[in-house]
């Protein structure tokens, strides 16, 4: 299982999740098997957004497409948007 850790702020929530919850780049057929939205108590203007994929290559490719969808949008969606692609090591639940 790959994951891709998003960390992004942005001036408006409300633009955020409308644009988030539109799919322009497709998450379901570029991969994506699950995803999980975060966002921190303190700081309503920004997110931290895990998706999962099988293979590593569907995950590069998503943060390809990621980057070329936010250097059209950054500075009125989004602001400076950080990633990370992270092989799980270990899950446990209690």
């Amino acid at each position: 299982m790959q994951f891709s850790g998003l960390n992004i702020r942005f001036p408006d929530f409300n633009g955020w999740k409308n644009a988030f919850d539109s799919d322009p780049i497709g998450r379901r057929k570029s991969g994506v098997k699950r995803y999980r939205v975060y966002r921190p108590a303190d700081d309503p203007n920004y997110v931290i957004i895990d998706l999962e994929f099988d293979t590593l290559n569907d995950a590069q490719t998503m943060l390809t497409a990621l980057r070329k969808l936010w250097n059209k949008v950054e500075g009125t969606v989004i602001v400076a948007p950080k990633t990370m692609l992270l092989d799980l090591v270990e899950f446990k639940e209690y």
